[in-house]
């Protein structure tokens, strides 16, 4: 039935086209979904490959992660911080559960010996020059994936974008090769430059994200309603870090996340550009895996900080 042949018949029949999304409405936030034979919402269903991949990335013991993202220069090139991944980044894969990176990272900068987990980025295209940043195509294949031992591979999907439909078909593309080969896929919302990131939004992305098939979904973190999002997006959330903030705002954001659903982190520049990024990760694991407050936090990334 086309758009408009819907409407014609709405007016006839005298019906009313259904709501989209009623904010508040039959969430249950304070009810957490069963997870079955498995630790991870969602996933007890999945094939044993997929969930051993699942449970390299997630803690099983809390059933969260923190990942380090540094994925960035896909798009932005040399983003500060992660000039000399080598220097900044490699002395910090012991404190995290997995590392969010492109392949071209992995395979030149990334020790062979480490035993974390690897999410590829698996999408690209338009670089930070251009306006429009939803005309991405995948960007390696499934078969690299498995050739490099990933725990996962990692896709933006540009819900209400100009590519949206593009961005959707990548990301199923990804997942059926994932079913194939054992591997997950995270799911990515992205934003753009100038979207509206409200808890509406992100509740339809991360959604349509799981409803396709991800087992796993990145977001941003909203003040109002980031319990909504959680709850009705049937698969993990983890939680992007987006833009710089202080310690201690980063730091509650993640608490907030966590509490309010989220299955973790997966954070860069909050980690990579604070003034003392060891002692930070090292307070997100506390906030992520024993719950912290976002003092407790601080003060323990203080006394971490001054130690040097």
């Amino acid at each position: 039935m086309t758009h408009s042949f819907a409407i014609e018949s709405a007016r006839h029949t005298g019906s009313v086209m259904p709501e989209v999304d009623k904010a508040g409405e039959r969430y249950a936030a304070d009810q957490p979904q069963e997870t079955p034979g498995f630790f991870l919402k969602g996933s007890h269903q999945l094939d044993w490959g997929i969930k051993n991949r699942l449970a390299r990335v997630f803690s099983p013991s809390t059933g969260r992660t923190v990942m380090l993202a540094v994925d960035h220069g896909y798009f932005q090139g040399p983003t500060t911080g992660l000039e000399r991944i080598d220097l900044s980044i490699v002395p910090l894969l012991p404190s995290c559960d997995a590392l969010f990176c492109t392949r071209g990272i992995l395979r030149s900068v990334i020790p062979a010996e480490t035993t974390k987990p690897m999410v590829l980025r698996a999408s690209g295209g338009p670089s930070i020059l251009r306006e429009e940043l939803s005309d991405e195509e995948i960007a390696m294949d499934i078969d690299d994936a498995v050739r490099l031992n990933a725990a996962g591979i990692g896709i933006q999907v540009f819900i209400g974008g100009e590519f949206e439909t593009r961005s959707v078909q990548n990301m199923t593309r990804l997942v059926d090769a994932g079913l194939r080969t054992g591997i997950p896929v995270m799911g990515i919302t992205a934003v753009g430059k100038t979207m509206v990131r409200d808890a509406k939004y992100f509740r339809l992305a991360c959604r349509i994200i799981a409803e396709l098939g991800a087992q796993y979904v990145k977001t941003y973190y909203v003040d109002d309603g980031f319990e909504t999002v959680a709850a009705s997006c049937p698969v993990p959330i983890v939680m992007a870090g987006g833009k710089k903030l202080t310690e201690l705002d980063a730091l509650t954001m993640a608490y907030n996340a966590v509490q309010q659903g989220a299955a973790g982190v997966d954070m860069g520049r909050n980690i990579f550009q604070s003034e003392a990024p060891k002692a930070m990760i090292a307070a997100i694991n506390a906030v992520v895996h024993k719950n912290a407050r976002p003092k407790e936090a601080y003060e323990l990334f203080s006394s971490l900080k001054a130690k040097g």
